[in-house]
């Protein structure tokens, strides 16, 4: 065994004795009373799995999945599924391929053990495309097939009815290089939702979906119609952007906002963005955890602090925009940039626009008429984005 593993597999069994030490003392814990309080949590919750079948896949995954698209190295993966979290979600298009070769390494030798999720890029629509998106991911992530194909961040449900896309997904099907289907959404989820459930060929067996503790109504409704048709919920998105404020002090919402997505049963897993062995441990540790008043107060007190800039990605404001301006996907970009703190995915979410769907169209305006239903300045976060896009 090399240095380097040895070293790895030091760090992993570290992690798995002694994290909820660091957990505690992060969270202000006092006292040995309290630590040893929080191991035990720990010990009946994080190392502990909790299964929901992911809708008619019939595949039982863990409730708190790998959100792997801002992992910068393969350990806390290595970790997580020595846990027993069994389900991973990477992508084509995140760190420009390098994610899904992170996820390959910490696959290794644990591929029966892992269901695991890509994307195809939102502009792959041809079978062309599409086989050599495949390909790709396949050999990226150093594996045979891939458990759940996902058609990249739909904003409407056309994309998911285009004939020869559906071809495409069949065929790799039929060659044993695909198991199962599914589709994302960051914005217009419930009518996504709604054209993929009211699907009569039931093609779509996977939604992944931004949802948490702010999101409308109607996703959450969308959601519920969506799992009792049978498709396979997954949320993301479930930190509401995960601002940093000094609201809280030294409490983090990351369990509260989890623990409120989790409450959902129409939700089969979440999969929070988890890029170091501290956020493993923290969201891990809320499986099996209950969601309880002091949630809610804390969850109170985080969406007041984020009210002023946080979008709801609802895209009810861009039928009022004249220039048709793609603002939710624009404020999408915004929040990876100031709160995720990555603006190698901000940029490339916002490249993803064409040049007339972009913020720079706003500059010919001399006033803003886009209005959002829950009160955002919106000629402020244009601005923002062209200042940060330029």
């Amino acid at each position: 065994m090399s240095k380097t593993k040895d070293r790895n597999s030091m760090n992993r069994r570290a992690f798995l004795k002694f994290g909820v030490i660091g957990v505690a003392a992060a969270a202000g814990l006092s006292g040995l009373s309290r630590i040893t309080e929080a191991a035990s949590s720990a010990s009946k919750t994080g190392t502990t799995p909790v299964y929901r079948t992911l809708g008619r896949t019939g595949l039982k995954v863990t409730v708190v999945s790998f959100g792997a698209m801002l992992t910068p190295d393969y350990e806390p993966m290595e970790a997580a599924f020595d846990l027993g979290v069994n389900y991973v979600d990477t992508a084509r298009r995140y760190m420009n391929g390098r994610n899904e070769e992170i996820v390959g390494k910490a696959l290794k030798g644990r591929r029966d053990k892992v269901y695991v999720a890509t994307k195809t890029p939102p502009t792959s629509q041809s079978k062309k495309d599409i086989f050599n998106d495949v390909e790709t991911s396949l050999s990226k992530l150093k594996i045979n097939y891939i458990d759940v194909l996902q058609l990249h961040n739909l904003t409407s449900g056309d994309r998911a009815f285009i004939p020869e896309t559906r071809e495409a997904l069949l065929e790799l099907r039929k060659q044993g290089k695909v198991r199962f289907f599914g589709v994302t959404t960051h914005t217009n989820q419930a009518d996504v939702l709604k054209a993929i459930t009211d699907d009569t060929g039931k093609f779509f067996d996977v939604a992944l979906v931004s949802y948490n503790f702010k999101s409308e109504p109607s996703v959450k409704d969308a959601i519920a119609r969506a799992a009792k048709a049978g498709i396979g919920i997954v949320a993301m998105k479930t930190q509401a952007g995960g601002y940093k404020t000094d609201a809280l002090g030294p409490i983090s919402p990351h369990q509260a906002a989890l623990k409120w997505v989790l409450q959902d049963t129409n939700v089969a897993c979440a999969i929070p963005g988890m890029k170091d062995m501290s956020m493993l441990h923290e969201a891990t540790a809320v499986m099996g955890m209950k969601l309880t008043r002091r949630d809610g107060q804390i969850l109170e007190r985080y969406a007041e602090a984020i009210s002023p800039y946080y979008c709801h990605l609802c895209a009810q404001c861009e039928p009022t925009c004249p220039q048709n301006v793609a603002i939710s996907i624009i404020n999408r970009s915004i929040m990876y940039a100031e709160g995720y703190g990555n603006y190698e995915l901000a940029r490339s979410t916002y490249d993803e626009l064409q040049q007339n769907e972009s913020a720079f169209v706003c500059s010919n305006c001399t006033e803003c008429v886009a209005r959002c239903a829950n009160g955002l300045n919106i000629a402020n976060k244009m601005q923002k984005a062209r200042m940060l896009f330029a």
